[in-house]
């Protein structure tokens, strides 16, 4: 497993551990019902630095990038970011990608494990490119302050910054101490929300002072268990859990925030233009209310039924504190996947009812 390397920082603010593909991330400090209140109302600070990092440099690394992705990487201008998906050559999905364009080089983050991955499918298109694909997790780590007073906390830290105003925009701090820190516009929970590129050595320092100034705001320190309760809540899908090599990129609820339709060719565009000029996909990811009394929640390849047929399966299911319901996230079939259809899933111990509704999930 790596290990995070602020695990001691942590440890000693009473934080418990997990494991997530592989790498360590912070399950909870203690009580992870506050910490969720805190992302709802306040701010809570995460370390993501367990999520995948890698840098493209090299003058054809904008060209190579945008051959392989689904969203625009050749008009991003310095400053700027998109999401997108790396998919196959038939339209599967093989990660989701933050990417930013910086002076020299292209910065993708991404889930953790799947930077061997990513770096042999990219290799694989590098013939006579002037491309280096360069491993950023040890030099850089990831922090991320989310919630509606995101940016309360971003000006509490005393840098001199302006806070990038369009999603997926940054701006660049070079501070004599902490060293240069790339602060980026990304509300990763349905609210507001900062991600931070801090070199390792100054990781713990800008931790500690994200941390005292999301205290200012009614937050704190944050970890996994509530960091996913708020992604279920907001309906966002995981690359690992929502979407994976089985699904089309347009299947996965994705499509308006990750694919260009006016972007030239890319690996698998074919395919993903296709199902948008005939038809829809077969299936798509919903949003499911569950029943209030269930004995216990469905897990994970739960099956969905309408009228006794299979119509599908839950992937992320949650016991909503901010809702106050039971509610998950699934594929369904196209003939039964409207707002207001009435399912039932069936568990190891019983059948029950789940109605489709909007995402995100409402009160």
């Amino acid at each position: 497993m790596n290990v995070l390397s602020l695990h001691e920082f942590h440890e000693g603010l009473g934080g418990r551990f997990a494991e997530v593909n592989g790498a360590e991330v912070v399950e909870h400090y203690g009580d992870a019902l506050a910490e969720h209140a805190a992302l709802q109302s306040g701010a809570g600070v995460m370390d993501l630095s367990f999520r995948g990092r890698l840098c493209l440099a090299g003058a054809d690394r904008v060209r190579l990038l945008n051959g392989q992705v689904t969203n625009n990487v050749k008009d991003l201008r310095v400053g700027q970011g998109c999401y997108a998906a790396l998919v196959t050559a038939k339209g599967r999905l093989q990660s989701d990608l933050n990417i930013y364009c910086l002076p020299n080089e292209l910065l993708l983050d991404f889930e953790p494990g799947l930077s061997q991955a990513i770096s042999e499918r990219l290799e694989k298109y590098i013939i006579a490119d002037d491309v280096q694909i360069v491993d950023v997790t040890s030099p850089y780590g990831l922090l991320s302050v989310q919630g509606p007073k995101a940016g309360e906390v971003v000006q509490g830290l005393g840098l001199t910054l302006e806070l990038p105003a369009k999603l997926m925009d940054f701006v660049t701090v070079n501070d004599a101490t902490l060293g240069e820190i790339y602060v980026m516009n990304h509300p990763r929970l349905g609210t507001s929300g900062f991600d931070f590129f801090v070199p390792t050595p100054a990781l713990g320092a800008v931790m500690d002072k994200l941390i005292a100034a999301a205290k200012g705001a009614g937050g704190g320190a944050c970890g996994w268990q509530a960091w996913e309760m708020a992604r279920i809540e907001a309906g966002i899908p995981r690359f690992g859990l929502d979407m994976d090599e089985s699904n089309l990129a347009p299947e996965a609820g994705i499509e308006g925030r990750a694919i260009s339709y006016a972007k030239g060719c890319y690996i698998g565009q074919e395919v993903i233009a296709r199902i948008r000029t005939y038809g829809q996909v077969a299936k798509a990811l919903r949003g499911l209310r569950l029943a209030d009394d269930l004995k216990a929640l469905p897990v994970k390849g739960d099956k969905l039924f309408h009228e006794g047929k299979e119509v599908g399966f839950v992937t992320s299911v949650l016991a909503s504190p901010k809702l106050k319901a039971n509610i998950a996230l699934g594929y369904v079939r196209k003939e039964t996947n409207q707002i207001g259809a009435e399912l039932s899933v069936r568990t190891s111990v019983e059948e029950s009812p789940a109605r489709i509704v909007v995402l995100p999930f409402q009160r």
